[in-house]
């Protein structure tokens, strides 16, 4: 997703039409737990606090799936402004740009100590790099002393006190409450809970890639049997596409000892049966639409349609490894020296979100980025065409006001869990453009029969995709680009949490979930 963004109204029901058609669910106490919750308060003065509307897409979705329903909402305070808040006694906040009120929420009470071994020390640096296949084997870190007590005296510690805090809050329900993890930050969360509260329903959805079992094996057996072990004691694991759902029962089986299986199912019994399944995230349509017909849109429209060439090539990225910029351009650059013919025809636009520079690798990937923005501009352009326009900044609606200008998407993301930018780019474009999708982006499983598709590392055969997606024909790219339109609007926002609510319902009501979201599609 590229930015947060404000809830609106929604092209099919309701979310909380949903919620209320899941009848069993009425009567549950139901809790979200993620790093990152629905505000931000920032400190205005000595100690006046003014409420903002948490940032990023993980928040996005959720915020969405909390509208109309009766959650609390827990999470780590972020800011100096959330740890005063964190003080002063609980109450329910508006949500800042919304008319609606926000899920009632709690802060988690941690030590900035702790809080920085677990973010910026574990969770950060090593799960997302794991789980994002962003190591190379023999390159891997070292699992040194430093890692050792951020896992002990920060992950374990917050996982903890996640736990307690969800405990503390919830003890008193005479029903069974619903708790819905989020995410890697949290792995450790729902074994703790299980614990404390052992009746209560556990979810757990992970937004990124689940790899397969040999790379989980770069993490020491002690610290990756607990994470699997309190994973397994979940009554659900959702993921985003049925090869995270594969990786994850492979995992299990190969890592967890004397956990059971059930493939066909989508099962893992370790003391408990533990359901396993894909839930792909998607878009909320109708917002995206309405943003994309803006007059801010327009207004970013009106500075970006002069820098268009013939035809347009546009990408949106954070600005990190895992997104595969430099193969792109690279990609780009053969394109232009094998068919001169294109010289002053075809443009790239590259909307680059500044992405954690405080990590070396990401500081020295944004070099090498813009080292080859110069080169191949220097290249190939002259003083009246520069064929790659880059914009270095996090700028949401620009980036969907660029997004329905497009003749070709590129999106060859080395891993993602989803990629939200197909999704957006397919629903708002106005010109039939045509996507060019790595295989191994999650949005593949549902996009990938009408894109054109590339493996992340075949930069020749990304060079031969652009190409065809240029000269292809105009009857073919409307064929592909309104089925693409149709793949998202069959499963958007709205549907991903519906499928949600309606298995945990279906679970609580008769114990058993058939294997319709497990491996077979």
């Amino acid at each position: 997703m590229v930015a947060p963004r404000t809830p609106r109204q929604m092209k099919n029901p309701p979310l909380n039409s949903a919620f209320a058609g899941c009848g069993v669910l009425a009567g549950h106490r139901l809790a979200l737990v993620s790093n990152r919750g629905p505000v931000e308060f920032a400190l205005v003065g000595k100690d006046q606090l003014e409420a903002r509307r948490g940032s990023g897409g993980v928040v996005s979705a959720l915020a969405a799936m909390a509208q109309g329903s009766t959650i609390t909402w827990f999470a780590c305070p972020m800011t100096n402004g959330d740890r005063l808040a964190a003080s002063r006694p609980s109450e329910e906040r508006a949500v800042p740009g919304t008319e609606r009120k926000s899920p009632d929420f709690r802060f988690v009470d941690v030590t900035q100590e702790a809080y920085d071994r677990y973010y910026n020390v574990f969770a950060n640096p090593l799960l997302w790099f794991l789980q994002h296949y962003m190591w190379g084997i023999a390159a891997a870190p070292n699992i040194n002393a430093a890692i050792y007590d951020a896992w002990e005296n920060g992950y374990t510690v917050v996982n903890r006190a996640f736990a307690e805090t969800i405990a503390n809050e919830l003890a008193e329900e005479t029903t069974r409450p619903v708790i819905l993890f989020q995410d890697y930050h949290l792995y450790l969360a729902p074994g703790f809970v299980r614990k404390l509260l052992p009746a209560a329903f556990l979810q757990h959805f992970i937004h990124i890639p689940w790899p397969a079992p040999r790379y989980w094996g770069l993490l020491p057996e002690v610290m990756r049997t607990p994470i699997l072990s309190s994973l397994c004691q979940n009554d659900i694991v959702g993921l985003q596409t049925h090869r995270d759902v594969h990786n994850f029962l492979y995992t299990c089986e190969y890592l967890l000892p004397r956990c059971k299986v059930n493939y066909q199912r989508g099962t893992v019994r370790w003391k408990r049966t533990t359901y396993v399944r894909s839930y792909p995230v998607s878009i909320d349509v109708a917002a995206v639409s309405e943003t994309a017909v803006s007059s801010e849109a327009e207004g970013y429209l009106e500075k970006l349609l002069p820098l268009r060439g013939e035809r347009t090539i546009v990408r949106v990225d954070r600005l990190e490894p895992s997104k595969n910029i430099v193969r792109g351009f690279s990609a780009f650059d053969t394109l232009l020296s094998r068919y001169p013919d294109l010289a002053g025809k075809v443009k790239m636009w590259a909307f680059l979100v500044p992405s954690r520079l405080e990590l070396a690798l990401y500081q020295e990937y944004q070099e090498e980025v813009f080292a080859l923005v110069t080169q191949i501009n220097q290249r190939h352009g002259n003083d009246a065409w520069r064929p790659i326009e880059v914009f270095h900044e996090n700028n949401y609606v620009q980036a969907i006001a660029a997004l329905t200008q497009y003749d070709v998407l590129l999106v060859n993301s080395v891993i993602d869990g989803m990629n939200l930018v197909a999704k957006e780019g397919v629903s708002v474009n106005q010109r039939n453009g045509v996507l060019v999708l790595s295989e191994t982006a999650g949005a593949w499983e549902q996009l990938g029969r009408y894109a054109l598709t590339v493996a992340a590392t075949d930069v020749e055969g990304t060079v031969q995709a652009l190409h065809s997606a240029l000269t292809m024909s105009a009857p073919e790219r409307r064929r592909r680009a309104r089925q693409l339109r149709q793949a998202v609007a069959r499963e958007d926002l709205a549907d991903w949490t519906r499928d949600q609510f309606a298995d945990i319902a279906t679970l609580l009501g008769t114990g058993k979930l058939s294997a319709r979201r497990a491996l077979a599609r």
